[in-house]
Protein backbone atom coordinates (compact mmCIF):
# COMPACT_ATOMS: atom_id res chain seq x y z
CA UNK A 1 0.00 0.00 0.00
CA UNK A 2 1.07 3.56 -0.76
CA UNK A 3 2.63 5.22 2.29
CA UNK A 4 3.95 8.73 2.81
CA UNK A 5 5.65 8.24 6.17
CA UNK A 6 9.20 9.53 6.39
CA UNK A 7 10.56 6.01 6.94
CA UNK A 8 8.75 4.68 3.86
CA UNK A 9 10.02 7.53 1.71
CA UNK A 10 13.60 6.85 2.79
CA UNK A 11 13.17 3.14 2.02
CA UNK A 12 11.80 4.07 -1.41
CA UNK A 13 14.87 6.21 -2.23
CA UNK A 14 17.66 4.84 -4.49
CA UNK A 15 19.91 2.38 -2.61
CA UNK A 16 23.15 4.44 -2.69
CA UNK A 17 21.28 7.47 -1.30
CA UNK A 18 19.63 5.69 1.64
CA UNK A 19 22.64 5.64 4.03
CA UNK A 20 22.96 9.43 3.71
CA UNK A 21 19.26 9.97 4.34
CA UNK A 22 19.47 7.71 7.41
CA UNK A 23 22.63 9.52 8.55
CA UNK A 24 20.68 12.79 8.69
CA UNK A 25 17.72 10.90 10.32
CA UNK A 26 15.18 11.78 7.65
CA UNK A 27 13.44 8.51 8.53
CA UNK A 28 12.95 9.78 12.12
CA UNK A 29 11.49 13.30 11.77
CA UNK A 30 10.59 13.75 15.46
CA UNK A 31 13.95 15.42 16.15
CA UNK A 32 13.51 17.83 13.23
CA UNK A 33 10.13 18.89 14.60
CA UNK A 34 11.65 19.47 18.05
CA UNK A 35 14.36 21.66 16.51
CA UNK A 36 11.90 23.57 14.32
CA UNK A 37 9.09 24.27 16.77
CA UNK A 38 10.95 26.76 19.03
CA UNK A 39 11.79 28.68 15.83
CA UNK A 40 8.10 28.74 14.90
CA UNK A 41 7.13 29.98 18.39
CA UNK A 42 9.58 32.86 18.10
CA UNK A 43 8.53 33.82 14.55
CA UNK A 44 4.86 33.75 15.56
CA UNK A 45 5.46 35.81 18.73
CA UNK A 46 7.36 38.41 16.69
CA UNK A 47 4.43 38.94 14.28
CA UNK A 48 2.53 42.20 14.60
CA UNK A 49 -0.69 41.98 16.68
CA UNK A 50 -3.58 40.76 14.55
CA UNK A 51 -1.26 39.31 11.88
CA UNK A 52 -0.29 35.82 10.84
CA UNK A 53 3.40 34.83 11.21
CA UNK A 54 5.68 35.41 8.21
CA UNK A 55 5.15 32.36 5.96
CA UNK A 56 8.45 32.85 4.13
CA UNK A 57 10.37 32.81 7.42
CA UNK A 58 8.50 29.73 8.63
CA UNK A 59 9.47 27.95 5.39
CA UNK A 60 13.11 29.11 5.53
CA UNK A 61 13.47 27.96 9.12
CA UNK A 62 11.81 24.66 8.20
CA UNK A 63 14.46 24.01 5.56
CA UNK A 64 17.16 25.16 7.98
CA UNK A 65 15.86 22.79 10.67
CA UNK A 66 16.08 19.79 8.32
CA UNK A 67 19.62 20.72 7.27
CA UNK A 68 20.96 21.60 10.72
CA UNK A 69 19.37 18.60 12.40
CA UNK A 70 20.92 16.46 9.66
CA UNK A 71 24.30 18.14 10.15
CA UNK A 72 24.08 17.66 13.92
CA UNK A 73 23.26 13.97 13.51
CA UNK A 74 26.17 13.56 11.07
CA UNK A 75 28.60 15.19 13.52
CA UNK A 76 27.18 13.09 16.36
CA UNK A 77 27.63 9.84 14.43
CA UNK A 78 31.16 10.78 13.36
CA UNK A 79 32.15 11.37 16.99
CA UNK A 80 30.24 8.33 18.30
CA UNK A 81 30.70 5.64 15.65
CA UNK A 82 32.70 3.41 18.03
CA UNK A 83 30.16 3.86 20.85
CA UNK A 84 27.22 3.31 18.49
CA UNK A 85 28.50 -0.16 17.56
CA UNK A 86 28.16 -1.20 21.21
CA UNK A 87 24.55 0.01 21.69
CA UNK A 88 21.77 -2.20 20.33
CA UNK A 89 19.56 0.70 19.20
CA UNK A 90 22.33 2.53 17.31
CA UNK A 91 24.43 -0.33 15.91
CA UNK A 92 22.63 -0.14 12.56
CA UNK A 93 23.41 3.55 11.99
CA UNK A 94 25.23 4.00 8.64
CA UNK A 95 28.66 4.91 10.07
CA UNK A 96 28.56 2.33 12.86
CA UNK A 97 27.45 -0.38 10.42
CA UNK A 98 30.07 0.58 7.83
CA UNK A 99 27.54 1.54 5.13
CA UNK A 100 29.50 4.75 4.47
CA UNK A 101 32.98 5.92 5.41
CA UNK A 102 34.04 8.76 7.71
CA UNK A 103 35.39 10.68 4.70
CA UNK A 104 32.07 10.33 2.86
CA UNK A 105 30.28 11.56 5.97
CA UNK A 106 32.63 14.55 6.20
CA UNK A 107 31.95 15.52 2.60
CA UNK A 108 28.21 15.10 3.18
CA UNK A 109 28.46 17.26 6.31
CA UNK A 110 30.16 19.99 4.28
CA UNK A 111 27.28 19.90 1.80
CA UNK A 112 24.64 20.18 4.53
CA UNK A 113 26.42 23.07 6.25
CA UNK A 114 26.89 24.89 2.92
CA UNK A 115 23.18 24.66 2.18
CA UNK A 116 22.36 25.75 5.74
CA UNK A 117 24.64 28.77 5.24
CA UNK A 118 22.66 29.69 2.13
CA UNK A 119 19.50 29.69 4.27
CA UNK A 120 21.19 31.78 6.97
CA UNK A 121 22.37 34.36 4.40
CA UNK A 122 18.72 35.04 3.54
CA UNK A 123 18.34 36.68 6.99
CA UNK A 124 19.44 40.09 8.28
CA UNK A 125 23.03 40.74 9.43
CA UNK A 126 22.20 40.48 13.14
CA UNK A 127 20.60 37.07 12.59
CA UNK A 128 23.49 35.85 10.43
CA UNK A 129 25.95 36.56 13.24
CA UNK A 130 23.60 35.12 15.86
CA UNK A 131 23.05 31.96 13.80
CA UNK A 132 26.77 31.49 13.17
CA UNK A 133 27.39 31.69 16.93
CA UNK A 134 25.46 28.46 17.45
CA UNK A 135 27.87 26.37 15.34
CA UNK A 136 30.27 25.82 18.25
CA UNK A 137 27.43 24.24 20.25
CA UNK A 138 26.45 22.02 17.29
CA UNK A 139 30.02 20.72 16.96
CA UNK A 140 30.80 20.22 20.67
CA UNK A 141 27.47 18.84 21.93
CA UNK A 142 28.23 15.20 20.96
CA UNK A 143 31.38 15.30 23.15
CA UNK A 144 29.47 16.30 26.27
CA UNK A 145 28.26 12.76 27.04
CA UNK A 146 31.92 11.85 27.65
CA UNK A 147 32.44 14.75 30.07
CA UNK A 148 29.26 15.45 32.04
CA UNK A 149 26.06 13.80 33.20
CA UNK A 150 24.25 16.86 31.74
CA UNK A 151 24.66 16.52 27.95
CA UNK A 152 20.89 17.08 27.69
CA UNK A 153 21.41 20.63 29.00
CA UNK A 154 23.95 21.34 26.25
CA UNK A 155 21.54 19.86 23.71
CA UNK A 156 18.86 22.22 25.05
CA UNK A 157 21.15 25.22 24.61
CA UNK A 158 21.82 24.05 21.04
CA UNK A 159 18.37 22.91 19.94
CA UNK A 160 16.55 26.04 21.09
CA UNK A 161 18.78 28.66 19.47
CA UNK A 162 15.93 29.20 17.03
CA UNK A 163 13.91 30.77 19.86
CA UNK A 164 16.38 33.67 19.64
CA UNK A 165 16.95 33.53 15.90
CA UNK A 166 13.29 33.53 14.84
CA UNK A 167 12.55 36.78 16.66
CA UNK A 168 15.67 38.54 15.33
CA UNK A 169 14.89 37.39 11.78
CA UNK A 170 11.56 39.26 12.00
CA UNK A 171 12.45 42.24 14.21
CA UNK A 172 16.13 42.76 13.33
CA UNK A 173 17.41 42.07 16.87
CA UNK A 174 16.44 40.17 20.02
CA UNK A 175 14.07 41.65 22.56
CA UNK A 176 15.60 39.87 25.52
CA UNK A 177 12.60 40.29 27.82
CA UNK A 178 10.73 37.97 25.44
CA UNK A 179 13.48 35.92 23.78
CA UNK A 180 15.38 34.91 26.92
CA UNK A 181 12.36 33.42 28.78
CA UNK A 182 11.31 31.69 25.55
CA UNK A 183 14.83 30.26 25.18
CA UNK A 184 14.87 29.09 28.81
CA UNK A 185 11.47 27.44 28.30
CA UNK A 186 12.86 25.56 25.28
CA UNK A 187 15.94 24.44 27.22
CA UNK A 188 13.76 23.11 30.05
CA UNK A 189 11.55 21.32 27.51
CA UNK A 190 14.61 19.66 25.97
CA UNK A 191 15.72 18.47 29.40
CA UNK A 192 12.31 16.79 29.73
CA UNK A 193 12.10 15.02 26.38
CA UNK A 194 15.77 14.14 25.99
CA UNK A 195 16.02 12.69 29.49
CA UNK A 196 13.07 10.47 28.54
CA UNK A 197 14.89 9.60 25.28
CA UNK A 198 18.11 8.77 27.16
CA UNK A 199 16.33 6.18 29.30
CA UNK A 200 16.15 3.97 26.20
CA UNK A 201 19.91 3.40 26.25
CA UNK A 202 20.78 3.71 29.93
CA UNK A 203 21.89 0.09 30.38
CA UNK A 204 24.23 0.17 27.36
CA UNK A 205 25.43 3.66 28.31
CA UNK A 206 26.35 2.52 31.82
CA UNK A 207 28.42 -0.34 30.40
CA UNK A 208 30.36 1.73 27.83
CA UNK A 209 30.82 4.77 30.07
CA UNK A 210 28.52 7.29 28.35
CA UNK A 211 26.89 9.82 30.70
CA UNK A 212 23.34 11.21 30.65
CA UNK A 213 20.71 12.81 32.88
CA UNK A 214 18.84 9.48 32.76
CA UNK A 215 21.76 7.80 34.55
CA UNK A 216 22.23 10.78 36.88
CA UNK A 217 18.58 11.05 37.98
CA UNK A 218 17.76 7.32 38.02
CA UNK A 219 14.81 6.75 40.38
CA UNK A 220 14.31 10.50 40.84
CA UNK A 221 13.72 11.06 37.13
CA UNK A 222 10.01 11.94 37.42
CA UNK A 223 10.71 14.50 40.16
CA UNK A 224 13.33 16.22 38.01
CA UNK A 225 11.10 16.13 34.93
CA UNK A 226 8.29 17.74 36.93
CA UNK A 227 10.63 20.53 38.01
CA UNK A 228 11.81 21.16 34.45
CA UNK A 229 8.20 21.19 33.21
CA UNK A 230 7.20 23.74 35.84
CA UNK A 231 10.18 25.94 34.93
CA UNK A 232 9.20 25.67 31.25
CA UNK A 233 5.60 26.72 31.89
CA UNK A 234 6.60 29.66 34.11
CA UNK A 235 9.10 30.85 31.49
CA UNK A 236 6.43 30.64 28.77
CA UNK A 237 4.07 32.71 30.93
CA UNK A 238 6.79 35.33 31.45
CA UNK A 239 7.53 35.50 27.72
CA UNK A 240 3.80 35.89 27.03
CA UNK A 241 3.41 38.68 29.60
CA UNK A 242 6.39 40.56 28.17
CA UNK A 243 4.90 40.61 24.66
CA UNK A 244 1.27 41.18 25.71
CA UNK A 245 -0.06 37.78 24.68
CA UNK A 246 -3.76 37.07 25.10
CA UNK A 247 -6.08 34.39 26.50
CA UNK A 248 -5.61 31.69 23.79
CA UNK A 249 -1.87 31.72 24.43
CA UNK A 250 -2.28 30.93 28.13
CA UNK A 251 -4.85 28.24 27.29
CA UNK A 252 -2.21 26.61 25.08
CA UNK A 253 0.40 26.85 27.85
CA UNK A 254 -2.09 25.15 30.20
CA UNK A 255 -2.79 22.44 27.60
CA UNK A 256 0.96 21.87 27.15
CA UNK A 257 1.25 21.56 30.93
CA UNK A 258 -1.47 18.92 31.01
CA UNK A 259 0.25 17.01 28.20
CA UNK A 260 3.58 17.07 30.05
CA UNK A 261 1.88 16.00 33.29
CA UNK A 262 0.35 13.01 31.53
CA UNK A 263 3.70 12.15 29.90
CA UNK A 264 5.54 12.15 33.20
CA UNK A 265 2.82 10.41 35.22
CA UNK A 266 2.44 7.52 32.75
CA UNK A 267 6.14 7.22 31.81
CA UNK A 268 7.69 3.79 32.32
CA UNK A 269 11.45 4.41 32.25
CA UNK A 270 12.14 0.66 32.15
CA UNK A 271 10.38 0.21 28.79
CA UNK A 272 12.36 1.69 25.87
CA UNK A 273 9.32 1.57 23.58
CA UNK A 274 7.34 3.70 26.05
CA UNK A 275 10.24 6.15 26.36
CA UNK A 276 10.32 6.53 22.57
CA UNK A 277 6.54 7.03 22.42
CA UNK A 278 6.64 9.73 25.11
CA UNK A 279 9.65 11.41 23.49
CA UNK A 280 7.98 11.57 20.06
CA UNK A 281 4.72 12.89 21.56
CA UNK A 282 6.48 16.15 22.44
CA UNK A 283 5.78 17.31 18.91
CA UNK A 284 2.18 17.73 20.11
CA UNK A 285 3.37 20.00 22.94
CA UNK A 286 5.21 22.21 20.45
CA UNK A 287 2.28 22.38 18.02
CA UNK A 288 -0.12 23.25 20.85
CA UNK A 289 2.09 26.19 21.82
CA UNK A 290 2.46 27.39 18.23
CA UNK A 291 -1.32 27.26 17.78
CA UNK A 292 -1.82 29.19 21.01
CA UNK A 293 0.62 31.89 19.93
CA UNK A 294 -1.08 32.12 16.53
CA UNK A 295 -4.60 32.45 17.97
CA UNK A 296 -3.43 34.74 20.76
CA UNK A 297 -1.84 37.07 18.23
CA UNK A 298 -4.94 37.15 16.04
Amino acid sequence: PLSFSAAELVRAAPGPLQPYLRLMRLHQPAGTWLLYLPCSWSIALAAAPGCLPDGRMLALFGVGAVLMRGAGCTINDMWDRDYDRKVARTASRPLAAGDISTFQSLVFLGGQLSLALCVLLCLNYYSILLGAASLSLVITYPLMKRITYWPQLVLGLTFNWGALLGWSAIRGSCEWAVCLPLYVAGVMWTLVYDTIYAHQDKRDDAVIGVKSTALHFQEDTKRWLSGFSLAMLLSLCLAGLNCSQTFPYYCAVAAAGLHLTHQIYTLDTERPEDCWKKFASNRTVGILLFTGILLGNL
